[in-house]
């Protein structure tokens, strides 16, 4: 029995004994993976880990020499009139949820204003400091679609074929725009790529897809987010914890879960036990 499959089953026996909501698991440990479901292998939604997928495609046009990081997104959409201090906000900021703008999710986000990005950028900012945000991202991707036109489809040939992830669809706002912290859907084998790409510090399958400095700035740089456990750090879209890992974590208990031993990938549909199966998981690999 490989090192994943071992893992693997101590991962089931887990959910079966707490009854954590989980559709499926997939564990990887080097080139060696192993799956379980308890549910139809289908897209299921992955909600903040497609947060993720903004950073990738920020890092992929940073690669590129389209766009910088660290310059103010204004500069990029010139249209806006940004509120006092948000002149100088910028891609990073965006994406770490370090803009010090607030804006609180909603059901209607997308629709209570016409242009949401413009509303998040004509708040105020509070300087470098923690606002978890969904607007934050799309704000992001409106500002990277400024320089490279459809970000759903830039992706395309640059992430999506490359990986295998194919009629890959990303949910939209009224004003067109991919809806960036949400709104992919993918199985957990698919979601494990992801996983995979990551850990492989921006190689797949010997080739590059994006430099090794976006995905450590996924998991370092941290922003203090407060102080609950497994919640007290944040970086460009990643948690800190809980313990030694870190993870890219969706609404309802989507999870990819970074260990050095390990990534496990997590569908579920259970919010409120998501944290405890994480906190059991990195607790899990230490041994």
């Amino acid at each position: 029995m490989t090192e994943a499959a071992t893992i693997l089953d101590t991962l089931v026996r887990e959910v079966e004994r707490s009854g954590f909501g989980a559709h499926g698991l997939h564990v990887l440990v080097g080139d060696d993976g192993a799956e379980h479901r308890w549910t139809a292998d289908v897209r299921e939604e992955i909600h903040s880990v497609t947060k993720a997928v903004s950073v990738l495609a920020a890092g992929i046009a940073q690669d590129e020499g389209l766009i910088s990081l660290d310059s103010p997104v204004v500069d990029d959409l010139p249209d806006i009139r940004p509120g006092a201090g948000a002149e100088e906000v910028t891609l990073r900021q965006l994406l770490s949820m370090s803009s010090g703008i607030d804006l609180p999710w909603s059901e209607t986000m997308m629709t209570d204003w016409p242009d949401l990005a413009a509303e998040f950028l004509s708040r105020p900012s509070q300087g470098r400091v923690f606002q978890y945000s969904n607007a934050s991202t799309y704000t992001a991707m409106a500002v990277l679609a400024a320089r490279v036109g459809d970000v759903r489809q830039y992706l395309e040939p640059r992430l999506f074929a490359p990986l295998g992830l194919e009629d890959l669809e990303w949910r939209r706002s009224p004003a067109g725009r991919v809806l960036a912290g949400e709104g992919i859907a993918l199985r957990t084998e698919e979601m494990a790529r992801l996983g995979r790409l990551i850990r492989d510090r921006g190689v797949w399958r010997g080739d590059r897809l994006v430099s090794s400095e976006i995905i450590d700035a996924m998991h370092s740089d941290w922003v203090r987010a407060g102080s609950t456990r497994g919640y007290e750090r944040y970086a460009l879209s990643g948690w800190d914890g809980p313990g030694p890992g870190w993870r890219l974590h969706g609404a309802y208990g989507q999870l990819i879960v970074f260990h050095e031993r390990a990534v496990v990938t997590v569908s579920a549909a259970d919010h409120l036990g998501a944290d405890a199966f994480a906190a059991f998981v990195t607790g899990s690999l230490e041994h």
